[in-house]
């Protein structure tokens, strides 16, 4: 069967058909690792895209669910060169084939990715229509004129937990706040033995404080950062009263909170190598990334951030921290998934500011604040009874 990829600009692709039939509107990106097409069709992040793999083989390895990133795929098309239709791998469940029948994607393949990347380089993201109908090119154009970018900017809504769930643990107890969080980072925390509470988008500050956490670990997610404001101020609240760690949206979110800014990218970062230098040990991690929009550097200045990483392709800014309370956040995925899992360490630094906290910050026993709350709540005795009581 036919499909066809028809871009903004008017840029027509057919190539044979796979997954399942219709059409699907997005925005067209690319990614270019060599491996981790499960975990890039399974990442949140990538809801709302139209998801171009560079490298030509894809499928050859076949499905495994034990290697998603999320319950379901929220892509809304797929783009290979080549796909593979027989898998060879023992691990194999089923095909890439089956996995976007089941969830309603389509995909296209012997198309020129190449040429494809090059425009989209180029020229930037743009939207895109896939499609296995015979429409015209005109019919084709209109319907994704009558889909805007904004209508899909609900994507945080769309991939995050609607109610709060817990991954029991014996150590610290982390409040994951969940944009559309990647099960990597759940695992990085349940393997260093946290209790971990996976919270919604939407959660309030007092929400989280009833939650009585060690820290706070935002996580990544799709879309424009500035779609979620609540968030924005719901980290702003919490700011200074826990340490906190922001991963990818989560980075972006945490730099608003702090008065910096965000801003598109022309075609963003999306793979497994990466370069990323640590300015303060001039140390270079290859890294994975997925992401559409950046901090502004130069919003930075204002601010008590301090830019901690920088991007060696492009030079943008790749992790930040709190000059004053104990907090930082990194642009890119240490949990990998797929990629290098060079950056784990910071998994290790989030529980070590925590103990630091801890150490400088001491609290009172919780004997000791419900004895606090019960004399402050406790009603004041009336003169009469006063009065009473002095009588006697």
């Amino acid at each position: 069967m036919q499909a066809r990829l028809l871009l903004q600009d008017g840029t027509l692709f057919t190539g044979t058909a796979f997954g399942a039939e219709g059409e699907k509107t997005g925005e067209v990106v690319f990614n270019t690792g060599i491996t981790g097409y499960q975990e890039v069709l399974s990442d949140p992040s990538y809801c709302g895209q139209i998801v171009t793999m560079t490298y030509p083989l894809i499928g050859n390895y076949g499905i495994t669910r034990d290697d998603f990133e999320s319950v379901r795929p929220f892509v809304h098309g797929f783009v290979v060169r080549r796909h593979e239709t027989v898998p060879s791998n023992w691990r194999a469940e089923y095909s890439v084939d089956d996995l976007l029948k089941e969830y309603d994607i389509p995909g296209i393949s012997e198309i020129d990715t190449r040429m494809l990347t090059r425009i989209i380089r180029h020229y930037g993201t743009m939207k895109a229509i896939l499609t296995t109908s015979n429409k015209r090119v005109e019919e084709l154009m209109e319907m994704m004129g009558d889909t805007t970018i904004e209508e899909l900017r609900n994507q945080v809504a769309r991939t995050s937990t609607s109610t709060a769930y817990s991954s029991p643990g014996s150590k610290e107890r982390i409040v994951l706040v969940d944009y559309g969080a990647k099960t990597g980072i759940l695992r990085e925390l349940n393997n260093r033995g946290c209790d971990v509470v996976v919270v919604p988008h939407n959660v309030t500050s007092d929400e989280v404080r009833r939650l009585n956490p060690d820290g706070i670990l935002l996580s990544n997610g799709p879309g424009d950062p500035k779609d979620v404001p609540y968030a924005v101020k719901t980290i702003s609240e919490l700011l200074g009263e826990y340490p906190i760690f922001g991963i990818c949206l989560g980075h972006q979110l945490f730099a608003l909170a702090c008065g910096a800014d965000t801003e598109k990218l022309k075609f963003g970062h999306r793979g497994g190598n990466h370069p990323v230098k640590e300015l303060e040990s001039g140390r270079c991690y290859i890294t994975s990334q997925n992401h559409g929009f950046t901090v502004n550097d130069s919003s930075v200045e204002k601010t008590e951030l301090e830019v901690t990483h920088i991007n060696n392709n492009d030079k943008t800014v790749e992790g930040l921290k709190h000059t004053r309370y104990p907090a930082f956040s990194v642009q890119y995925h240490p949990e990998a998934a797929p990629g290098p899992l060079d950056s784990s360490y910071l998994f290790d630094r989030f529980l070590q500011m925590i103990t630091d906290h801890k150490a400088n910050t001491p609290v009172s026993s919780r004997q000791a604040q419900l004895a606090a709350n019960a004399r402050i709540t406790a009603p004041k005795p009336t003169p009469q009874l006063a009065a009473v009581k002095g009588a006697l």
